[in-house]
């Protein structure tokens, strides 16, 4: 019954991750032809079946075309023009803090610095020689006790926060002053996405809200059925044209419209049961091509989603919680076993699977989690939580090299003005 199980487990597999007679990243046919049949079996436990998809595929680079600009707002951030010298070039210093997951939190990246925070919500802006320009604090005694985890977004000359105290307010950037300041009912639980007069942000009743920016009123709210099912990770939103699109706790992809904040459509991706375990549920950031969203989650599913209808496209049995990256008509992410998967973007085909950690032990590698990845021109850059940034040839799809960053926590990699950073406990690192 057993190899039964595993003929028709590996059936199923070569059936569903055939590849398009169209795509047109293969070198050659005859190669394509022969690399369908070449999948590897790692591991001998067949109650854990792990694979290669086609390893020894090559991509064409010149079928790929780099961002020029980042969309933010739909998180998408494509490949970004990063030659990966890999050599430290400075690193923006802050203060410990006490909780590792508080490293996954982006900066605000600028032309002549940075800013960021530290645990008693000082928020620090740098010039680009790592210098301190400002250093301010808008929190009481006791709001600082609360280590309050602030989420950003840039408007013009202005930075809007919201934290995970339940406050919210605005700042100028040229010297770190108050503009306004307001508290609302719930923790917020998410980043921050904004128009040209209004930002929007998820608390932890799973409520989208929506604010003016110029005085951070509220203007409407959007709140999910199930409104009290807590998450164990921060929920995403995306802004495509009218609407604004974000997931919840237990699964739920909601999109609003932009100006009233009624419903347009909305599609659950778990069942009710979920509830129960809604805190150990945990999906990666949404992010959109301007068509579909696509987002997985760590019950083993990889979806794409048409954004007029909320209509599934399709789903490809990938178990990741790491934003996925779009690139022409390619998407790539990295599965929670350290695989890196290679899809068509239209219809969720794989085309390649390569194993990153293949040199690591069994009993190394069971460890280890993956936190993020960006891609620079011909390198993907993935972090871990032992401290170590793995670089991959985006061509071969194999590890070139690994750099120590740390002893412990990282945060996902970020790619600006042709540089890369990375947080550890205690300083922001840039290479060139």
């Amino acid at each position: 019954m057993i190899r039964l199980t595993f003929l028709l487990f590996i059936l199923f597999f070569l059936s569903n991750c055939s590849i398009s007679e169209n795509s047109r990243i293969w070198r050659d046919k005859e190669e394509k032809v022969e690399n369908q049949k070449n999948i590897k079996k790692l591991f001998s436990n067949e109650k854990k079946i792990i694979t290669e998809f086609n390893p020894e595929l090559k991509l064409d680079l010149s079928k790929i075309s780099f961002n020029e600009f980042i969309i933010d707002n739909q998180n998408n951030f494509g490949a970004q023009n990063y030659e990966g010298l890999n050599q430290k070039i400075g690193s923006y210093k802050f203060s410990k803090i006490e909780d590792a997951n508080q490293l996954n939190y982006k900066p605000i990246f600028l032309d002549d610095g940075l800013i960021f925070f530290d645990k008693k919500g000082n928020i620090t802006r740098y010039d680009l020689n790592n210098k301190i320009v400002w250093k301010v604090n808008h929190y009481s005694k006791s709001e600082r006790k609360l280590s309050p985890k602030l989420y950003f977004v840039k408007d013009d000359q202005n930075l809007l926060i919201a934290d995970s105290i339940a406050k919210y307010y605005s700042i100028n950037i040229r010297d770190g002053e108050l503009n306004w300041s307001n508290n609302g009912s719930y923790s917020f639980n998410s980043e921050i996405k904004k128009t040209d007069n209004k930002f929007f942000a998820i608390d932890y009743k799973n409520t989208l809200r929506s604010f003016d920016i110029n005085d951070g009123t509220e203007l409407w709210n959007f709140q999910t059925e199930d409104s009290f099912a807590m998450s164990g990770s921060k929920n995403s939103l995306i802004i495509v044209g009218n609407l604004v699109i974000f997931n919840n706790s237990i699964g739920d992809i909601t999109a609003v419209d932009i100006e009233t904040g009624l419903i347009t459509w909305q599609l659950p991706t778990q069942s009710s049961n979920i509830i129960n375990e809604s805190y150990n549920f945990k999906s990666s950031k949404l992010v959109s091509d301007g068509k579909s969203i696509f987002f997985s989650n760590n019950k083993g599913e990889f979806y794409s989603i048409d954004i007029k209808t909320g209509v599934t496209n399709w789903i490809n049995n990938i178990n990741s919680i790491l934003t996925p990256l779009v690139i022409g008509n390619i998407i790539f992410t990295v599965s929670e076993k350290g695989y890196l998967h290679v899809m068509e973007k239209n219809n969720g085909n794989i085309i390649r699977i390569t194993d990153l950690y293949k040199n690591y032990k069994e009993k190394k590698r069971i460890n280890i989690k993956q936190i993020g990845f960006a891609i620079g021109k011909t390198n993907l850059y993935l972090t871990n939580n032992d401290g170590k940034l793995i670089i991959v040839d985006l061509i071969t799809g194999n590890p070139t090299d690994t750099i120590k960053v740390s002893n412990n926590f990282l945060s996902e990699p970020f790619i600006f003005n042709k540089n890369l950073f990375v947080i550890r406990n205690g300083s922001i690192v840039q290479y060139n």
